[in-house]
């Protein structure tokens, strides 16, 4: 398992990340639950974090956060992240 995640605990600013998961398990489940692909990545990120059981099987995971400059976020996120900042100055 690779976790490649930038972390500072002492500072509680928020910020824009990118993250990039690669997750690659094995799962029994009903072939119904595979047709729909937004129920599909619900249901598998769910079973993910479950953890193994007899039902799953992990066998790649890969996971990568980095910040990323405010500048390369969209308008709304953008704004979203100023509201937020805002939020917490007044608190």
């Amino acid at each position: 398992m690779k976790h490649d995640l930038e972390y500072q605990p002492t500072n509680a600013e928020v910020g824009i990340y990118e993250c990039e998961i690669h997750l690659k398990f094995r799962l029994i489940e009903e072939k119904g639950v595979l047709s729909d692909r937004d129920k599909l990545l619900e249901m598998l990120i769910e079973a993910f974090a479950c953890g193994s059981d007899e039902y799953m099987e992990p066998l790649q995971v890969e996971v990568e956060a980095k910040e990323v400059p405010e500048v390369q976020a969209s308008p709304q996120m953008r704004r979203h992240l100023i509201r937020l900042r805002n939020s917490r100055e007044l608190a």
